[in-house]
């Protein structure tokens, strides 16, 4: 690291060298982060764009429509003993995905303590809370298809709403199914030691950046298009 306490002559050369020297403290810093951890936030950094264009333009068409916008607590509420209960399926997802952050965070700690068993245990039990979201997402689109929404029409109001939510949650869906795959094949590496053998679990770290991004940017979508 450079040492900035000795003084650089206020000259054009002295100039250059200051110049140099706070560029290359950035360099620094990087060089001891593994290149997976790098690459992992450019890509979430890159899927933070993408997301948030999806949810600003969500909030533009919502805003702009002439057409009343249906009201989440109706349609997305369940008939459960004769009672219809608002957002219910919605409040069981979130719990759902949130839990499945604080089981990750474990993995991560017991992973980092080179304990493969409980590190793939942990990982795989994410997996499962990961399947059960989407499984209850995939509930969720069937009832509503079977009601009549579609990217182009819905019964209760601005078209617009069925292209929304379809992109929308189909997105994020489609990143919690990749994360089910990436966390299997990662808790099966764990369990078969490969990463015992190199004595680096940060891979580990790795899948779960990704996966409470994953569960960080459901809070955004249940926030503006569930409860708005």
């Amino acid at each position: 690291m450079t040492d900035h306490s000795v003084a650089i002559p206020a000259t054009p050369e002295g100039k250059l060298r200051t110049f140099i020297a706070d560029w290359s403290g950035d360099q620094e810093a990087f060089r001891r982060v593994h290149w997976g951890k790098a690459m992992m936030w450019i890509f979430l950094l890159s899927d933070t764009f993408i997301f948030s264009c999806f949810l600003t333009s969500y909030m533009t068409v919502r805003s702009s429509t002439t057409m009343p916008w249906p009201n989440p607590s109706k349609v997305f509420a369940l008939n459960i003993g004769g009672q219809e209960i608002p957002l219910i399926l919605i409040a069981i997802m979130t719990f759902v995905l949130i839990s499945s952050s604080g089981t990750m965070a474990l993995a991560v700690n017991y992973g980092y303590r080179r304990d493969r068993w409980r590190t793939a245990g942990l990982m795989l039990a994410t997996a499962l809370f990961g399947v059960t979201f989407v499984s209850m997402q995939a509930f969720e689109w069937t009832k509503l298809i079977l009601e009549g929404v579609r990217p182009w029409h819905n019964p209760w109001g601005a078209p617009q709403f069925g292209s929304c939510f379809f992109m929308i949650t189909g997105f994020h869906g489609l990143h919690v199914s990749i994360g089910v795959i990436y966390l299997t094949t990662m808790a099966i590496k764990v369990l078969k030691g490969d990463f015992e053998a190199k004595g680096n679990y940060e891979v580990v770290e790795i899948t779960g950046l990704y996966w409470h991004f994953v569960d960080l940017v459901w809070v955004f979508i249940f926030a503006f298009f569930y409860l708005w």
